[in-house]
């Protein structure tokens, strides 16, 4: 099933709509030109398990002259997908109109400046871990012809769908990451044995939860009461759980964190600073 998002004519407002892919056909595809595609400003994102994501994108659209776009029956913008264009295993398509400025004209073409921004909601666009990738981008072009009217005892609903890609450098999706960090005993004598504990885990779409990310390095920071940065302790791997332990030696007052530099399909996490008095 392919959603995208087309105009209703009695609203102009626009809305997702479930459709088959329609069978191609000996219709002429209008020539549509999507170049300069900028997806979040060539910037990775990462999404956690349940707030939607806002994705900037920009591109210019040359179309011709006598073509239309008004956003109620047809409509143009850009989508992300994965798999190919012809068999888009998922996709996030655009859910509102996007600002168009014209920037030139031809006898025969028009050209637009636009700006759109699409919204990842893992709840209902994010599957499997799959999705931890990167996301090709496509410009699209689909038209709507509608009559939902039953009274004569007929209705009509007719679709085209028209897509180009992949097109720019895509957008980089990754999973969100989560880090604690615990140090204790507290208060500690100078020279004792401190224990700082963690937990690294990140975002699973499939449950909505996160899990555990074992076999992963994290590094050990302190950070002097009286000072303003932290500095490297040691590096620690994450075990069954994702869990964090070692020992460090107790010098001064000051805070311990776990910082997690993240991976290609996950994001970077730094667990808040946790207090040690040192008697």
């Amino acid at each position: 099933m392919r959603k995208l998002a087309i105009g209703i004519a009695a609203s102009g407002a626009l809305a997702l709509t479930g459709l088959v892919a329609p069978v191609a056909s000996a219709v002429t595809s209008p020539d549509l030109v999507f170049s300069a595609v900028t997806v979040n400003s060539g910037k990775a994102v990462t999404v956690g398990t349940t707030a939607a994501v806002k994705v900037p994108v920009t591109y210019t659209l040359t179309r011709p002259s006598d073509l239309t776009v008004d956003y109620k029956t047809t409509f143009a913008g850009v989508l992300l997908y994965r798999g190919t264009l012809s068999r888009m295993t998922n996709e996030i398509d655009p859910e509102a109109i996007p600002t168009c400025t014209t920037t030139a004209t031809t006898d025969t073409t028009v050209t637009e400046s636009c700006k759109e921004t699409l919204v990842i909601d893992p709840e209902d666009m994010l599957y499997s871990v799959a999705d931890a990738t990167t996301w090709k981008a496509a410009g699209l072009y689909s038209t709507m012809d509608q009559d939902e009217d039953g009274s004569d005892g007929h209705i009509h609903l007719g679709y085209d769908f028209d897509a180009w890609g992949p097109l720019g450098s895509g957008l980089q999706v990754k999973r969100a990451a989560k880090l604690t960090a615990d140090a204790a005993p507290e208060p500690v004598k100078k020279g004792g044995t401190i224990t700082v504990s963690g937990k690294l885990t990140r975002a699973n779409w499939e449950t909505s939860r996160y899990s555990g990310y074992a076999s992963q390095k994290a590094t050990l920071q302190f950070r002097a009461k009286s000072s303003s940065s932290y500095t490297t302790v040691k590096t620690v791997t994450s075990g069954t759980g994702g869990a964090l332990r070692t020992t460090t030696k107790a010098t001064k007052d000051g805070y311990y964190r776990y910082v997690f530099a993240g991976t290609a399909t996950t994001g970077s996490a730094t667990a808040p600073g946790d207090f040690i008095d040192v008697r």
